[in-house]
């Protein structure tokens, strides 16, 4: 069973910055893609970014282009959301997910496996 448990969110002012953390279990962490989702009040689950296996490849949501990065490090089976310049817009519950998947392809699709959130909230 995998598991995904997500770390790091909280309170901070417009413009400051959070690392969100997630560590998985329960899966060979080298061969899954990885990905991060965000969910605000009333509205829809959204993509934020996801990271291929062997991190060769990203993508992003436009509107955390230039702000957010997503990174991982293998050996301690976590992937990381680095969150500069945040504005209250991104004040969300933020989601680690996991999708088996040795292609070099970041697509956001198939993602199955899902963490509890973290909230992060931006204040103006």
């Amino acid at each position: 069973q995998v598991q995904l448990v997500e770390s790091g969110g909280g309170l901070v002012q417009t413009g400051g910055s959070l690392r969100l953390s997630c560590a998985a279990s329960g899966l060979t962490f080298n061969t899954y893609t990885m990905g991060w989702f965000r969910q605000a009040p009333g509205k829809e689950r959204e993509f934020v970014a996801t990271i291929t296996w062997s991190s060769l490849r990203t993508s992003y949501t436009d509107s955390v282009k230039g702000r957010f990065s997503i990174s991982r490090d293998n050996a301690k089976n976590t992937v990381y959301l680095q969150m500069n310049s945040l504005k209250p817009e991104d004040t969300a519950v933020y989601y680690c997910a996991a999708k088996r998947s040795l292609s070099q392809s970041a697509s956001a699709q198939g993602f199955g496996s899902w963490g509890q959130g973290t909230q992060v909230t931006v204040s103006a």
